[in-house]
């Protein structure tokens, strides 16, 4: 008479699982997949779900696990050499019978309805992604995200460079900017117009100030640096525009005192805050 191998109606428990749920993690070294749970213990997806939040803070063992599986390969070998040539046939047979496909999904069935899967497990399965999907979008979340086009900006800044540029020299202008000899008795002949400091020397810095604020790359002392010196050099900017179109539609042939002491400690005051900033970022990298 001959013995066959039968699988239970009564699906096993998580608690009497995890234990054969560790035993793998041995084995392999690590926590294992959904996936290699279902077909190491031929359960559904959701017990599957459960083993693994069981098995969050386990920290496998290598060696056990070496161990178990020399022990579970030489076991059999001993089992069947003491049994007899009925039950050895038995036992060889069983897994073939009850192996199941890997990419198939296991049912588990109950005395009530044998032939119904798990709607948990059904459901789980068509919900949740493929977990190479699921890696691929932790891993790199803005790779699905489709890139905004900056082009236009460099519309916006051809007319907006030309009137800051004609204003801040008209404004240096005013202020007592003009020409000078940079280089007396060595070069006569050249000349620089030192208005042409005031548009790039503010608007540079306010332009590199928004990048590091906005960029979000620096640390936290220079971001905030960056965006109260952004502020306050775009605020500047607007006054000084806003001083000279109203002095040119007046005609008037100077500045007042006050706005030429102000003009003229605009590039000092970028040079020391584009020293600072630069010093931040450099400091939290």
């Amino acid at each position: 008479m001959t013995m066959t191998h039968t699988r239970s109606a009564y699906p096993a428990p998580v608690a009497d699982l995890v234990p054969a749920a560790r035993d793998l993690a041995d084995e392999l070294g690590s926590i294992p997949s959904r996936n290699q749970l279902k077909t190491r213990l031929r359960i559904g997806a959701p017990k599957a779900n459960q083993i693994l939040a069981e098995l969050a803070d386990y920290v496998p063992n290598p060696a056990t696990g070496t161990e178990t599986a020399e022990a579970d390969r030489t076991e059999p070998v001993a089992d069947l050499a003491a049994a007899g040539p009925a039950e050895a046939e038995t036992r060889e047979l069983a897994p073939v019978v009850d192996a199941a496909p890997a990419d198939e999904e296991p049912q588990e069935t109950t005395l009530e309805d044998p032939g119904t899967p798990d709607p948990a497990a059904v459901a789980d399965t068509v919900a949740a992604p493929p977990e190479s999907v699921a890696e691929a979008t932790e891993a790199n979340p803005m790779r699905a995200r489709r890139r905004l086009a900056t082009w236009p900006v460099l519309l916006l800044m051809l007319p907006a460079t030309v009137a800051i540029w004609s204003g801040w020299v008209g404004l240096g202008q005013l202020a007592g900017f003009g020409p000078v000899h940079p280089l007396p008795g060595i070069a006569d002949s050249f000349v620089i117009d030192t208005s042409i400091t005031l548009p790039i020397g503010m608007e540079t810095y306010s332009a590199y100030a928004l990048y590091v604020w906005l960029s979000g790359r620096a640390g936290a002392k220079a971001i905030a640096f960056a965006r109260v010196s952004a502020l306050l050099a775009l605020s500047i900017g607007a006054a000084g525009q806003i001083a000279y179109h109203l002095m040119s539609a007046a005609n008037v042939p100077a500045a007042h005192p006050l706005i030429t002491a102000a003009v003229a400690c605009i590039p000092v005051a970028v040079l020391g805050l584009g020293a600072a900033l630069a010093h931040l970022v450099k400091e939290d990298a």
